[in-house]
């Protein structure tokens, strides 16, 4: 192999050398996070095959009962189900969304358990059971609503600190000069990822 004028074989060696281990090391990060998400992927197909399995025990322990109890042993069934999958999917999808998503659902599992506790009981009790399911129904949807809002508006907060903290940095660059100026502005914007 020739070697340009001015380098040496082994020179040229040890640089392919080092772009095969950069290549390398590259490929392995992007295989780590394809397996990231495989492996991730399969978790959360394992929690709703689990789910799945969990429920059709628990259904087939409510077919030995009758009357309203087996409704509500029904009704817990599915709402373990629903707590299960939603989990897994919050969990796999990993957003603000799908976490209050997976709330909303368990919420109105557990109302729908707590309808059918109440489909027992007459009059006045049966009244205060359902008001009190409903309540408890708004308070928990209301809960999720209200994490999303603060989580959404502690999130904006840290961007706006962000960007006023760069203007900052950035006005200081301003009473520099030259290489001086345009070496600050660069460490500014590496700092702040822009």
């Amino acid at each position: 192999m020739l070697a340009p004028p001015g380098t040496s074989e082994k020179s040229n060696m040890k640089k392919i050398y080092t772009m095969l281990l950069l290549s390398a090391a590259a490929a392995a990060c992007v295989g780590s996070v394809a397996a990231a998400s495989n492996e991730a992927k399969a978790v959360y197909r394992e929690a709703e095959d689990q789910a799945g399995v969990n429920y059709k025990a628990a259904r087939a322990r409510c077919d030995a009962i009758t009357g309203n109890p087996k409704d509500v042993c029904v009704a817990e069934a599915k709402a373990e189900r629903v707590h299960a999958e939603a989990d897994a999917t919050a969990q796999y999808k990993n957003t603000l969304g799908a976490f209050t998503k997976a709330r909303t659902q368990i919420a109105e599992a557990n109302y729908d358990v707590d309808k059918t506790r109440c489909a027992a009981r007459t009059g006045n009790d049966k009244d205060v059971c359902v008001k009190q399911a409903k309540s408890t129904r708004v308070a928990a949807l209301a809960d999720a609503k209200a994490d999303k809002k603060v989580i959404e508006a502690r999130s904006n907060a840290r961007e706006d600190k962000r960007i006023a903290e760069y203007k900052v940095v950035t006005e200081k660059c301003d009473a520099l000069a030259g290489a001086a100026k345009d070496n600050c502005v660069k460490a500014a914007k590496s700092q702040f990822g822009y």
